[in-house]
């Protein structure tokens, strides 16, 4: 093929791959948004018939008029008993927490068709029935118990919940795309009404389409041909997502004389083809199929795509992999386990607070959606620059371009024999080892005969403070004092020693100096010795020696210090104190931009002249900007401006209802800094699932001010 052609079949590779891409985040969008959509539409059907239900048993009426008189008796009578009561109140709140939706939906779609007055339906009674037919058909959505249960159950022992779970999923697959028909149409009734009654060719139609029309008609009366054109939009599906948006837009900035409730019902029902889409009965769909066969049959051979390789399953590892979505390249990630872990929680795992598997979600479940990923499970023993290779084991796996990602280790700061007796955090395995440490104390101290011996168990030394030792020292007291309360005879929990041991002045440095004063005499009021200025000089099987005075504990920890992989030396990079490589403005360790390192692994000034700092955001932030200088230098693209961190700002957790936060210079502390940890926390854990149990459990723990996480697991041999 001649360099002209090659050129223009890459470009056009290139344009479909990226209608591709869009369309597929259009989709996913659609999804996470349309969950929430359900939600909404759930929750306000169910506020709309409670309040109906709760006026009409006030008044001491039957909830709804009959809409004959030949059943009225009838009807009323069945609405106006216990029974009717009962599903009046019962079937709305099955609605909001999306338990049975489908079949307490029912007896309110009969209420919302059946029982209205005598003029005919309302124009609420008639969103009603659409909305309540769309969970019918469709089901409740994502965020509903229904979606929790719905997998499990088909494959219980129950008789008929598999047959019940089919003929759902049949009927949904059957319906679904002529219910979003119907609904297109049933829009486009008002548009097409505007357009044949002001062209003189629809005589009466304003009458027979009732009095749900009436703000629409005002609205658009004036534009009769833009109302065809609106409708022949929706009937035919082209462009419905625009249309809906306009559509959306149109009624309420008008200032037509639609009732506040009507408009957001009408937000409502169009949102759903916002974020659904119109269905396979429509030109869109036609449209987006072409446009994928396009970029199928454009694009070139997975041999020939640029190979990307990732190092690391950490914050960024996965944000630069995530990044790639849709890029005319094949991305390789590789990690030595098979899980991404939620590193900021790890401390709740040690202190019995959570799950492992409530903080690590696998790492191929995220990416299943992203068909140029490819996950591996090994570990990566080096690097080769000069033949672009990169070492999985015994075997090698060549790359175009690399990102490292793998993270930091512990820094014993040359005392590596420390490790034995002071374990650090940063694996699920330390996490589990140190719970099993502090639980085991305070079984060992329980059958402890000797006081001496019991006070080396009942003592917790954890050397370092900075966040990591804060939280740990608040967590073990809170767990003493709170979480163990009258489960021991011998000993009272309470009475444990904590020590927080920190060889600067303050606690947590890199906060300001009044936070950090706050942050030690919270930790005081719970009972934690703060030891400022003092240096640890030996950690054994007995304790610490520590400013010359040696400390009996059993338990010790280690917060100390941390220092990169040894990425450095596989790259052939200059190393700082802490083991990070020297990085350029992209971050690029060999300057020919097609090595970089991110997270923690990476010296970059990126921080306004600062090294970034090893956090989670920092590590998202470089990963995404790796991903943009990969995609665009494939696509011969500019190449993006510098790399620039973007400090959101500092928190740190010390007990119940305690923390300390630090925005730009804005400082928080108290409660409100511990609700923004924990908003925060939740918010970027990764996967609804993850979401749902820690804060279940943080909930469960709040209130009764238990952990139900205390197993003592792994325990050595001896």
């Amino acid at each position: 093929m001649k360099p002209g052609g090659l050129d223009r079949k890459l470009g056009l590779a290139t344009l479909f791959s990226a209608i591709d891409s869009t369309l597929t985040s259009l989709q996913a969008l659609g999804a996470a948004a349309g969950a929430w959509l359900d939600l909404a539409i759930r929750f306000w059907l169910a506020k709309a018939f409670l309040t109906e239900t709760v006026v009409s048993m006030a008044m001491h009426t039957p909830v709804t008029m009959s809409f004959a008189t030949g059943i009225a008796p009838t009807i009323n009578a069945l609405v106006a008993s216990p029974f009717g009561a009962v599903v009046a109140a019962l079937c709305p709140m099955l609605l909001i927490i999306g338990l049975c939706s489908r079949i307490a939906a029912l007896p309110l779609l009969f209420e919302a068709c059946a029982l209205h007055g005598l003029d005919g339906p309302s124009p609420l009674h008639l969103y009603w029935a659409l909305l309540l037919g769309w969970i019918i058909v469709r089901g409740p959505g994502a965020i509903s118990v229904d979606a929790l249960l719905s997998r499990g159950l088909v494959s219980t022992a129950i008789p008929g919940t598999a047959a019940l779970g089919r003929a759902t999923g049949a009927a949904t697959r059957v319906l679904e795309p002529w219910y979003r028909l119907a609904l297109r149409l049933w829009i486009a009734t008002a548009p097409l009404a505007v357009g044949a009654t002001v062209l003189g060719s629809g005589g009466g139609m304003l009458d027979r389409l009732g009095v749900w029309l009436a703000s629409y008609l005002r609205t658009m009366g004036a534009a009769p041909l833009l109302s065809l054109i609106v409708a022949g939009l929706l009937i035919s599906g082209f462009g419905t997502r625009i249309v809906a948006v306009a559509l959306a837009l149109a009624v309420p900035l008008s200032g037509a004389t639609m009732q506040l409730d009507e408009r957001l019902y009408w937000a409502l029902a169009l949102g759903i083809l916002i974020l659904r889409g119109p269905g396979p009965f429509s030109l869109d769909r036609l449209v987006e199929e072409a446009f994928r066969r396009a970029a199928r049959r454009e694009a070139p051979k997975d041999e020939s795509l640029p190979h990307v390789v990732v190092v690391g399953g950490g914050f960024g590892g996965i944000a630069a992999a995530r990044g790639l979505a849709g890029a005319a390249c094949r991305v390789t990630l590789v990690d030595r386990r098979n899980y991404h872990l939620f590193q900021p929680l790890l401390y709740q795992v040690a202190t019995a607070g959570l799950s492992p598997a409530d903080i690590a979600t696998p790492i191929r479940s995220l990416f299943r959606l992203q068909p140029n990923v490819r996950v591996l499970l090994g570990e990566v023993v080096g690097v080769r620059p000069a033949t672009r290779e990169v070492m999985i084991g015994r075997s090698g796996m060549s790359y175009d371009y690399l990102v490292v990602a793998t993270g930091a280790q512990h820094s014993y700061f040359g005392k590596d024999d420390w490790a034995a007796y002071a374990p650090g955090l940063k694996t699920l395995e330390d996490a589990t080892e140190i719970r099993r440490r502090l639980l085991t104390a305070f079984e060992r101290a329980e059958g402890a005969d000797d006081p001496a011996e019991r006070a080396a168990w009942m003592t917790f030394v954890i050397v370092g403070g900075g966040p990591t030792g804060v939280e740990l020292a608040g967590a073990i007291a809170e767990l003493a004092r709170h979480g163990l309360d009258k489960e021991f005879r011998a000993i009272d929990p309470a009475a444990a020693t904590v020590v927080l041991v920190q060889s600067a002045a303050r606690l947590l440095p890199t906060f300001p100096a009044a936070l950090s004063i706050d942050a030690a005499a919270t930790l005081e009021r719970l009972g934690v010795t703060v030891r400022l200025g003092a240096k640890v000089s030996k950690v054994d099987e007995n304790g610490v020696l520590l400013a010359g005075e040696a400390l009996a504990a059993r338990t010790v920890l280690w917060a100390a210090g941390v220092q990169a992989s040894p990425a450095a030396a596989w790259l052939g990079a200059q190393p700082d104190k802490a083991g990070r490589a020297s990085v350029g403005p992209d971050l690029s360790v060999d300057g020919t931009g097609m090595v970089f390192a991110i997270g923690d692994v990476a010296a970059s000034l990126a921080w306004n002249g600062q090294l970034v700092p090893g956090l989670a955001p920092a590590a998202k932030q470089g990963g995404a900007y790796v991903a943009r200088v990969i995609r665009e230098r494939i696509e011969g693209r500019p190449a993006p401006k510098p790399f620039r961190y973007r400090h959101a700002g500092s928190l740190a957790t010390i007990g119940r209802q305690a923390a300390v936060a630090d925005f730009h210079g804005l400082k928080v502390r108290g409660a409100v800094a511990w609700w923004l940890w924990g908003a925060a926390h939740i918010l970027f854990l990764v996967g609804a699932r993850n979401r749902s149990a820690v804060l279940l459990e943080w909930v469960w723990a709040y209130l009764t001010y238990r952990r139900g996480s205390r197993l003592i697991t792994n325990r050595p041999a001896g």
